[in-house]
């Protein structure tokens, strides 16, 4: 990658978009080197400060020490001179500063600030105490002369002088030549100008020094802080911030590696921990999110759950199959674009909608609906709709579970059903046929035996052949009760004589009740009952109710099989000894696919579900009493032919 490319990056992008506080914020790297920069900035101030401060203390201290050196030095040898009135003595003393590197000038003033002694002689005989206002750079004010006094000054090329002021005070011994004390307190004024810029030169290099070396403890400092924190620090965070990037983003397997033991060592082995246990919840999670999928699958009717915004968030593929659509097309579809191809809500006052209808009540509810495919064609179903709360996103939430059968399936499974009975039935034919052609057999052959003999014996004759007609008539009265069982119902309704329906079909299941070890004791009515319907319908309704006390007789039992004319109505009425119902289960007896059987068999769950269908379509009903371990009677009421006929 090219520098101007490395230039145009992600830094770069994020410098112009982000304002540079965030951007120093969105990396600990950044803040580090600018907390630093900062660090050493402020350090470097008051380094500098307290450096400036230093150099004026230093230059002070300087200044003191030398002029309270030079002052009590020439203070001795003044007051020695004086006493001794050695003067040329004096002279070479003053003349002997003078020449000193860091003494520019040194000068002795008579009380009025005349220059008496100097070590530079042009000085001599001027006055340098001079009034305010005056402009002379060197002169003094004449307070400066009874008192020490430190003053910086600049000469008349520009450079700075340090001038020290000492009084040589009158002393007793001095009040011979000198006069009082009193009178005269002061004999004399030292003054010394030293070298300003060699003390500064001295101070600054000193400071310099410091500076210096403060500056590179700072930088040390600041170069192993850096190297520790991004040694210990800076790198294990970036290394979690990375795998934190790379389990968010889907890598699961993503994993810190730990090189310390420390305390960003032991986050680093939590957060391999926490990854670990988040991998195996979100596995499991998967697997029963997989489950539930498969298990909804499973069932036979189509299941959709919808949201409380109308929204299908979950389906089984049944319901895919019915509408002809894939799980992608319908999770997250609005239920009314799903099934209806409407882009609005159903009107409830057009379509029952379950959402509306349980909002209202908060009861389950059950209807017939027409739903549309994508291509148009219409599906006819039943739905039954009930209420699911549920917890999502922290909120209760109330959802609506939906199962829909279709009714061409439902039809469909009616006539498997049929076909199951008629086969259940097919042992019980074999059986009734069986000793009628077996009758015929023995008469065939006897009558053959009678030919091979020559034997003529009319009567005989006549016998055998009577017993093969009527076994004969027999066999097709057994075939003609199978088939109207087993014929489809007409378009036009029959009259159905109920006895007969129930003499014929009770007749053909009779080898099944001796093999379940049942009696069916059958107690028709002496007037014979009818009623219009469907004459094969009838008989599968018979076959069911019969079958179905088999079932709650799984040791064997009585069957009580009646009929009777009442009015406007005929009933059959079948009633056994079995085990009865359980209370929990008979609200559902009536529901397809509903199936507990005393017998341990599991069936079908139609062949109640098709009787109350078939009853109810020709004006009848159904009712039940049992009682539990007591038995059960079923009768089935149908309108009677007769007292319509009489209307």
């Amino acid at each position: 990658m090219t520098a101007q490319a490395w230039y145009a990056g992600p830094a770069q992008t994020a410098l112009r978009t982000l304002p540079l506080r965030h951007w120093i914020a969105r990396s600990l790297n950044r803040k580090f080197i600018v907390a630093a920069a900062a660090g050493l900035l402020t350090v470097s101030l008051i380094f500098l400060l307290a450096f400036v401060t230093l150099y004026h203390g230093q230059l002070r201290e300087e200044r003191t020490v030398r002029a309270s050196e030079v002052n009590r030095l020439l203070q001795a040898a003044l007051v020695n001179a004086m006493l001794k009135r050695d003067l040329p003595g004096l002279r070479e003393i003053i003349d002997g500063l003078g020449q000193e590197p860091s003494i520019r000038q040194a000068m002795i003033l008579n009380p009025t600030g005349e220059v008496r002694f100097a070590s530079d002689h042009r000085l001599i005989g001027t006055q340098l105490a001079l009034s305010s206002g005056t402009d002379c750079p060197v002169c003094l004010p004449k307070s400066a002369l009874s008192q020490e006094t430190q003053l910086t000054l600049s000469d008349s090329l520009g450079r700075d002088v340090l001038r020290a002021i000492h009084p040589v005070h009158n002393q007793p011994r001095c009040v011979q030549c000198h006069g009082p004390t009193e009178l005269n307190p002061i004999n004399g004024i030292l003054v010394i100008d030293h070298e300003a810029e060699t003390l500064r030169a001295r101070t600054l290099h000193s400071t310099g020094l410091l500076m210096g070396s403060g500056a590179v403890v700072v930088l040390l400092s600041v170069a192993g802080g850096w190297w520790f924190i991004n040694r210990f620090v800076l790198k294990p965070v970036a290394r979690l911030a990375s795998g934190a990037n790379a389990l968010a983003s889907g890598q699961l397997n993503s994993r810190i590696v730990a090189t310390s033991a420390d305390e960003l060592g032991q986050l680093g082995a939590t957060f391999n921990h926490m990854a670990d246990t988040l991998a195996h919840n979100l596995a499991a999670t998967q697997e029963q999110k997989a489950f539930l999928q498969n298990l909804i699958d499973a069932i036979p009717d189509g299941i959709r759950v919808i949201g409380p915004d109308y929204r299908i968030v979950l389906a089984n593929q049944s319901y895919s199959q019915h509408l002809g659509q894939t799980a992608r097309q319908i999770i997250g579809t609005p239920c009314y674009r799903s099934s209806h191809q409407r882009d609005n809500p159903c009107p409830p006052h057009l379509i029952t909608c379950p959402l509306a209808e349980i909002a209202k009540t908060g009861q389950p509810v059950k209807t017939l609906q027409s739903f549309s495919r994508d291509d148009g064609s219409p599906v006819h179903v039943e739905v039954y709709g009930a209420s699911m709360p549920a917890r999502s996103n922290g909120q209760d939430t109330l959802y609506v579970v939906e199962s829909i059968r279709d009714l061409a399936k439902q039809l469909q499974y009616s006539h498997q059903q049929k076909h199951a009975t008629l086969s259940q039935l097919a042992a019980g034919v074999a059986h009734e046929i069986r000793n009628p052609l077996a009758s015929i057999r023995i008469a065939l052959d006897t009558l053959f035996k009678l030919r091979d003999n020559a034997v003529r014996d009319d009567e005989q004759l006549y016998e055998y052949l009577h017993l093969a007609d009527r076994q004969i008539d027999r066999c097709i009265d057994i075939t003609e009760r199978l088939l109207r069982l087993s014929l489809p119902p007409g378009h036009s309704p029959d009259l159905v004589s109920i006895n007969s329906a129930l003499q014929d079909t009770v007749s053909l299941m009779t080898l099944e009740a001796i093999q379940r070890q049942v009696t069916i004791n059958l107690a028709l009515s002496a007037h014979d009952a009818r009623t219009v319907a469907a004459d094969s319908e009838i008989r599968i309704v018979i076959v069911n109710m019969v079958q179905n006390a088999f079932h709650a007789m799984p040791h064997g039992g009585q069957l009580q099989v009646s009929s009777q004319v009442d009015g406007q109505h005929v009933t059959m009425t079948f009633e056994d000894n079995g085990t009865g119902i359980r209370p929990e289960d008979l609200p559902y007896i009536f529901d397809p696919f509903f199936s507990h059987r005393a017998d341990g068999d599991r069936g079908t769950g139609l062949g109640l579900p098709i009787c109350r269908a078939i009853v109810e379509r020709w004006g009848g009903s159904i009712a039940i009493a049992t009682q539990l371990d007591q038995g059960s009677q079923f009768t089935v009421q149908l309108p009677n032919a007769d007292a319509l006929d009489a209307v």
